[in-house]
Order: C-alpha cells, then structure tokens, then sequence
C-alpha cells in the first residue's frame, strides 16, 4: 500500500513541477497547438498554445514507478519491477513516442495533421505486435504470464480461447481502439487528463482488490489468476497522480496541451491494465467515456457515408454539445461526471462479481 501512495504522490509532484517549465520552454521554440478550420470557433483562440505536454505525464508516470520501487528497497522490500508492470510501460512510453512524432510534425509542418494515417498505424501496430508478444512471456514460479490468451471480464472467460494469431489481433484492436479513443475525447481543456485520471484510479482500487483476493488465502472460485497485480496498481497510481498534476495546467483555460503524446499513451495504458488485469471486456464499462466518444465519431462517418446527413452538429461528440451553446466548461464538467459515473458502476460490477463468486 505505501508503495501506491508513493508512486501516486511522485507522479503528482513530477507532472505539477515539470509542466510549467515545457510551457516556457516549448512556448519559446514555438511549439504550439494547430486548431482544426472547421471546429468550433471558440477554439480558434487556443492556437498556439504549447503542445506535447503529455512528455511531463510520461516523465512523471515512469519517475513515480521507479521511485517507488526504489524506496521499497531501501526499506528492505523484497519486491522489485516486474514483468508486468514494466510491459505496461513500455506500451505507455513506445505509443507516447508514436504520438510526440506525431505532434512535433505537426508543430513543423504548421498543420493539425502530424503523420499520415500509413505511418500512424505501423507506428502503434509495432508497439502493440511487441506488446502482445512480450505480455505471454515471463512466467512466474506458478507459470503464470503477464496476460491470458482467453478473453477476460474480471476472470477468464473459460469458452472463449485466443489462438496466438488471433492474440496478436486481438491485442492491436484493443490497444488501437483504447488510445484513439481517449485521443478523440482530448479535444477540450482539461477532459481527457480528467476522464484518465478517474480510469486509473479505479484500476489502482481494481489491482489491489486483485492483490488481496490472491488465490493462495482465497476459496479458488473467487480468487484472482493475476500476476503482479500489486505492481500493475502502482503503475496505475503512478499515472493517476501524473494525470492530476498535469491537470492543475491543462484545466481551462489550459496553458499546456497533451497531445497525442499523452492522449496515445494513456490510452495505451488503459489497453495494457485491461489485458493484464484480465479485464479487457470490464473495461469497456470503467472507460466508457471514452468509447461513446469514439463511436460518435464512427456512427457520424457511417451515416454521413450513407445519407450524406449528419448525425451529430460535429464529432467527436463534446463539439455537437458546443455548436449547440452549451459552454466549454459546462461541457467537460458534465463529462467529467459521466467518467466518474462509469467508473463507479464499472466498480459496482467487479465488487458484484466478487459477491457472486464468494457465494458460489
């Protein structure tokens, strides 16, 4: 427990200190945002406020991790990083790189189009290939690996077996959905780095849940076949603190941007603790925000293909609310209340499953 405190509170003290030093350095060499011509026309003052600032959630979310670990040790903690936590890691940090390459040539080129959709593809199919070979690796004393290859709610799905390939698959479209996702939803000051924050902390309240309920002091029925699950809730502190500090500059009206370097890197973040949590159909529920904002933007291009109307005033769906005179600010306060509101019934529904399973 102390080492989720620490790795949460070092995550916060990273990000709320190293922020405003990118807002000077990356506002003196210019690296400002692109607004899109046909958004809002609110936004159109937002253009040239700094970008990239997902960098400082990165530096934050690796620095908690580690200290953390580090502090154990020196308190004569037998535990160290694991393959778990540190796969997560890798996932956040290689799809964060995918995202800055994606900002910094936007701020380049001066266009709000980074890489092209061929590069951005290969870029997360790359990570999400090695991340989906890399997680059935490494098993413990138990032979128990990082993931499963059976689809998860809160425990494997007996029924439902991933061969490799369709694994690997499986691994892309999740993690590829997850980090578009939440990258649809940063589109207003302050809304993803708030949703996100949410999200992992309840997958911090999720990984200790897990860690307790181990299968060793718990009747097999309902105990959690889960490596390292103490290790995955330090991860998720680490970014729920990185995600609030850099909020005390991203709330409106921001000074700092994420960018696709924190929105990827979060969403890829989301996609990891999923599939190490064995949660990955849970999930759905626990980032719900985040999924009706990227179905709105597929059903407004599905419809827009086939009746050449639109669904929505603009999409994602924050902007239709926007373009219909609700206030910015009214906007992300209302979503900020659907992401707790899913958290909490995503919550309800692992605590009701444990319920269920203790019965059984």
């Amino acid at each position: 427990m102390i080492s989720i405190l620490i790795a949460a509170s070092i995550g916060l003290l990273v990000s709320i200190l190293l922020t405003p030093y990118l807002i000077r350095v990356f506002s003196r060499q210019g690296f400002g945002q692109e607004i899109r011509e046909e958004g809002p026309q609110g936004h159109r003052s937002k253009r040239g406020t700094p970008t990239m600032g997902g960098v400082a959630i990165l530096i934050a979310l690796v620095a908690g991790y580690f200290v953390a670990h580090v502090i154990d040790w020196m308190r004569g903690s037998p535990n160290g990083p694991t393959a778990s936590g540190l796969i997560v890691l890798f996932l956040a940090v290689g799809l964060g790189i995918v995202g800055f390459l994606d900002d910094f040539i936007k701020i380049r080129k001066q266009r709000n189009l980074g890489l092209n959709k061929t590069a951005k593809l290969v870029g997360q199919l790359v990570v999400a290939v090695t991340f989906a070979v890399l997680v059935l690796q490494f098993p413990d004393a138990n032979g128990l690996t990082p993931a499963s290859q059976h689809l998860s709610y809160v425990r494997d799905l007996a029924l439902i077996f991933l061969p490799l390939p369709v694994f690997i698959v499986f691994c892309y479209v999740v993690i590829s959905g997850w980090s578009n996702a939440v990258n649809f939803t940063d589109g207003l000051d302050g809304l993803a780095g708030g949703a996100s924050a949410m999200v992992m902390s309840t997958y911090v309240v999720i990984s200790f849940w897990q860690a307790r309920l181990s299968c060793q002091e718990t009747p097999q029925a309902a105990c959690y076949v889960v490596r390292d699950p103490l290790d995955l809730a330090v991860v998720a502190a680490a970014a729920a603190g990185a995600c609030v500090g850099f909020l005390w500059w991203n709330a409106a009206p921001a000074k700092i941007f994420m960018g696709d370097t924190g929105s990827l890197a979060l969403g890829g973040l989301v996609a990891g603790l999923s599939v190490t949590t064995r949660t990955e159909l849970l999930a759905i529920v626990i980032g719900g925000l985040f999924m009706v904002e990227m179905l709105s933007v597929v059903a407004q291009i599905a419809v827009f293909r086939t009746t050449r109307r639109r669904l929505f005033r603009m999409a994602p769906f924050h902007h239709h609310f926007e373009l219909a005179g609700w206030a910015e600010t009214t906007v992300i306060i209302r979503f900020w209340l659907l992401a707790a509101i899913c958290c909490m019934f995503g919550l309800g529904l692992f605590y009701s499953e444990q319920l269920a399973a203790a019965g059984a």
